[in-house]
């Protein structure tokens, strides 16, 4: 779907039902009526800038749709999109953070969970991967779940992909992006894995999230994810970009992590998972 084709007044109904609101509720909080409302919904009136600025702001529209909800108006659009290269302050901030998470893995995705930067962490959680997944731009999602990445290392695969289809599901529900629905797609179609189902919960700090629990040659290592990002974006790139940093779960893991990383001292990491902008 092209929604820069579509009128207004389609794309905003459809903004108003996906965050499940009424007409009256909408006109409410933007200070208009529901008369009105329903004019523009119907093509009978046309917006302001103004007015189209308001209501996607109240209905939490992400930039990207923002600017097509004011070409559909017959506006310019609002919020630039540049190269993650060109936000260079935003850049240097996400590599002093992603630097500052080692020894654990941490990296900066897109809106498609393609990886923009990483800081290298825990090279040995790549052998044996496909260098097919590894070739940029690579995709965190796939890269984990894919038969020919992490999946046959994932312990408790089962529930890690139950987890990432829950995510997912929920990205769609709040803006219905066509490439996230591709990836979805494509990651149910993957083949299930031997993984436990489960994790106990009743003591552990799997108890309170669920963990991803990867098999290396020094042992099981099992990280809590966390996703970070920026809190008044005016650029749609920064809007789309999202911080992923991987902590311990126990102290297992830290020993093991120590490990690994005195081994990285002598290697390399996959090309493709270097500090630099795919």
């Amino acid at each position: 779907m092209n929604t820069h084709q579509l009128p207004f007044g389609v794309l905003i109904r459809r903004w108003r039902q996906r965050r499940r609101m009424t007409q009256m509720d909408l006109a409410s909080v933007a200070d208009s009526s529901t008369r009105h409302l329903s004019y523009l919904e119907t093509g009978r009136a046309q917006p302001s800038r103004e007015m189209v600025m308001r209501l996607a702001e109240r209905l939490d529209v992400p930039l990207r749709e923002r600017n097509a909800l004011l070409l559909s108006a017959g506006f310019a659009p609002a919020f630039q999109e540049r190269s993650l290269s060109e936000l260079t302050s935003a850049r240097l901030a996400i590599e002093q953070i992603l630097q500052a998470h080692k020894p654990y893995p941490a990296f900066a995705v897109d809106r498609h969970w393609n990886i923009m930067l990483s800081n290298r962490a825990i090279p040995q959680l790549y052998v044996d991967v496909s260098p097919e997944l590894l070739r940029p731009p690579v995709n965190a999602i796939r890269l984990t779940l894919h038969p020919r990445g992490l999946a046959p290392k994932i312990v408790n695969h089962a529930e890690w992909r139950g987890h990432v289809i829950t995510v997912l599901r929920q990205q769609i529900d709040a803006r219905a992006d066509a490439g996230v629905q591709a990836l979805l797609a494509e990651i149910m179609a993957y083949p299930s894995s031997g993984g436990k189902a489960a994790v106990e919960r009743a003591e552990g700090p799997q108890r309170y999230a669920t963990p991803l629990q990867i098999a290396t040659s020094a042992g099981v290592v099992s990280f809590f994810n966390t996703i970070t990002i920026f809190g008044t974006p005016a650029d749609v790139t920064l809007s789309e970009l999202a911080l992923e940093m991987l902590f311990p779960a126990d102290a297992a893991t830290v020993a093991i992590v120590g490990a690994l990383n005195a081994e990285a001292d002598v290697q390399m990491p996959p090309e493709s998972l270097r500090m630099e902008a795919s």
